[in-house]
């Protein structure tokens, strides 16, 4: 079967936290308040590419490893990573907690509200990378633009929500949890100028490309989700600038114009 490149479809998510107007390079006439765009990845694809944009604070939540998940009758676990695109000042993420925190102890500070005051408050800036891995405690703080790139199930077990009327998933939350200060090897700034590998996690590898050094590639065999970050690439003559995502199933198809740079992630069985 000849491999092909795909442009995925997008999907514009409404959320009360989101914004009323996107930034470049987005269309910013918008009704209501995006607040995250999705790539609708091909069926079966374990990886799932979105955009999000908060002018509120996220919840406090985490997410199970793949051995959670599947006790809980799901496919998998999830673990995921953020690029910064752009931050307002003052701007924060919430990524682990100042001192560790027992499973009894997480649900009662979620409970009680303390846990906001316990989280690591990390101040935030564009071009840095975090890594969230499965049991991270973590949030999104308000006035964050970010490119998400996650392993593609929907599982999230809530903690605290700031008194919104919302369903929290204390014992769940706490049962898959780490609640630890955060690892300094989860955060990593980028350099736009090189080509380079953010992640190589246990499911999932992300690499920043430039158009000048696409070696970072040369080992991807199964297929990669491919996210423009400026100028325009082609893969299997399929286009897609910035703010689009593709799919490539031969990474080696893949050339872009000069300038260009992009974000490839690809799935590690």
């Amino acid at each position: 079967m000849t491999r092909k490149a795909q442009k995925l479809d997008t999907i514009r998510v409404e959320k009360p936290w989101g914004v009323d107007r996107l930034p470049p390079p987005f269309d910013a006439r918008i009704d209501g308040r995006v607040g995250e765009i999705w790539f609708r990845p091909p069926k079966f694809n374990p990886l799932l590419v979105k955009y999000i944009f908060t002018s509120e604070r996220l919840s406090i939540q985490v997410h199970p490893d793949d051995g959670q998940a599947q006790a809980r009758g799901l496919p998998a676990g999830k673990e995921e990573c953020w690029y910064i695109l752009d931050a307002e000042p003052g701007a924060v993420l919430g990524i682990g907690t100042r001192r560790p925190l027992s499973e009894r102890e997480l649900a009662d500070t979620a409970r009680s509200g303390a846990i906001e005051a316990l989280m690591e408050w990390h101040p935030v800036r564009a071009n840095m990378f975090f890594h969230i891995p499965p049991g991270t405690v973590h949030a999104i703080g308000a006035g964050v633009s970010l490119v998400e790139i996650q392993q593609n199930v929907d599982v999230t077990y809530r903690l605290y929500d700031y008194g919104r009327p919302r369903e929290l998933h204390l014992a769940d939350g706490a049962a898959v949890a780490r609640a630890a200060p955060m690892p300094g090897d989860l955060c990593r700034e980028v350099d736009n100028a090189v080509s380079a590998i953010l992640l190589d996690g246990r499911h999932l590898a992300v690499a920043h490309l430039r158009s000048d050094d696409l070696s970072l590639l040369a080992g991807v065999k199964e297929g990669a989700m491919i996210a423009p970050l400026d100028g325009t690439l082609a893969a299997d003559g399929v286009t897609a600038h910035a703010g689009e995502c593709l799919w490539v199933d031969d990474v080696a198809t893949i050339a872009a114009e000069p300038g260009a740079r992009f974000l490839a992630g690809w799935h590690k069985a």
